[in-house]
């Protein structure tokens, strides 16, 4: 797609805004960030608005290799909540996978088939350990031109550009982070699922690999997330928005891979990493799957605000709530239905509950 057909979807989104509206709904979502509610669960919406022009759906690999294919990719997903009412925050992003950090060390990247219309994954090293090792002698001299990476801030650059434009679409709609994963998905990433055996094997602990790729991957992570934050900056210095979710702080670590590790192990060595990163950026935590045997470790992190989990019915939700809500640590992006079910047993949710499955839940599907 060229910049001029796309400049048909630029306008016609630029229409639709209504300044009032998106006012409205942006203030609710601070209220909500900045602990201003003090019961029940958040919710909220918008009057449905209609296109008047035709918006196809792309399939995500038919976006992959030109920036302004993946921007109208991105778009269309803006123009979905203004026809359906949604109360998301509008947002757009690189939006390439996992596999953006993986990329810059050639990472395979795995496409996925046309007709699951998924995001592409990397593959470990052939040589898994190995391979790390021969990463880490390399050094931090990191190129951000290679791979997914190079995409990733060329459509940011390319979006911002085209944006000028259109006052209300630079306004309301809010450029977020690329999916940078977290230190310990990185290292499952590139090193493979034989790294979790070497949590438990002496020669593997004794040589410090594990330790010194998670803080390789911590100090990428966080001077990524800079160079990112000065090209596009979050919605204001406290607050950003993810996945159509406002939230106090600059990032949300990914940490789907912790499900497999004990919560033991995740407070000496993942912990620590998460709180270098929550102490530089701010933010909070999202993890996939189970969490709730790790909850109290995360939740101890000083400075973070926030935690999105996809998956309530993995998780003991009483010790999910009593670790968050009841300390003032908010859960956005949570499926109505838990909501429900937790409003519909007494459990008294302070406020600090959006509902409503934030774009990180996999499932497609708003309840």
């Amino acid at each position: 797609m060229d910049s001029v057909t796309l400049n048909r979807y630029f306008s016609d989104l630029e229409n639709r805004l209504d300044d009032a509206e998106e006012l409205r709904v942006e203030r609710q979502w601070l209220d909500f960030a900045d602990l201003k509610l003090t019961h029940g669960a958040f919710r909220t919406g918008r009057t449905p608005k209609p296109s008047a022009i035709d918006w196809p759906k792309m399939l995500v690999n038919d976006a992959l290799d030109d920036v302004t294919d993946m921007i109208y990719q991105q778009l269309w997903s803006v123009n979905q909540t203004l026809e359906s009412g949604g109360g998301e925050m509008h947002n757009i992003r690189s939006n390439y996978g996992t596999g953006i950090i993986p990329s810059m060390f050639d990472a395979e990247i795995h496409i996925m088939p046309l007709s699951t219309d998924t995001l592409p994954g990397s593959k470990p090293f052939p040589d898994g350990s190995k391979g790390i090792r021969r990463m880490l002698d390399r050094g931090k001299n990191w190129d951000y031109s290679k791979g997914f990476a190079g995409k990733t801030f060329e459509m940011a650059e390319k979006f911002l550009e085209l944006a000028k434009t259109y006052p209300k679409v630079s306004r309301f709609v809010h450029y977020y982070n690329p999916d940078l994963q977290g230190p310990l998905a990185l290292c499952e990433a590139l090193w493979g699922s034989s790294f979790y055996e070497d949590f438990y094997d002496e020669d593997a602990m004794e040589s410090h690999l594990l330790e010194d790729a998670l803080d390789f991957f911590t100090e990428l992570y966080l001077d990524f997330t800079d160079r990112f934050h000065r090209l596009a900056p979050t919605f204001d210095a406290e607050h950003s928005v993810e996945w159509g979710c406002l939230h106090r702080g600059g990032t949300i670590i990914r940490n789907d891979s912790a499900m497999n590790i004990s919560g033991e192990l995740y407070r000496e060595y993942v912990m620590p990493r998460d709180q270098r990163i929550i102490s530089a950026v701010g933010g909070g935590i999202h993890f996939c799957g189970r969490g709730d045997h790790y909850i109290q470790y995360v939740t101890a992190i000083e400075g973070l605000s926030c935690v999105n989990l996809s998956e309530p019915q993995r998780n003991n939700m009483e010790k999910i709530y009593s670790y968050t809500v009841d300390r003032d640590i908010i859960i956005f992006g949570l499926l109505k239905s838990e909501v429900d079910r937790a409003i519909a047993s007494g459990r008294e949710l302070r406020g600090r509950v959006h509902a409503g499955a934030s774009t990180a839940a996999w499932l497609g599907k708003r309840d």
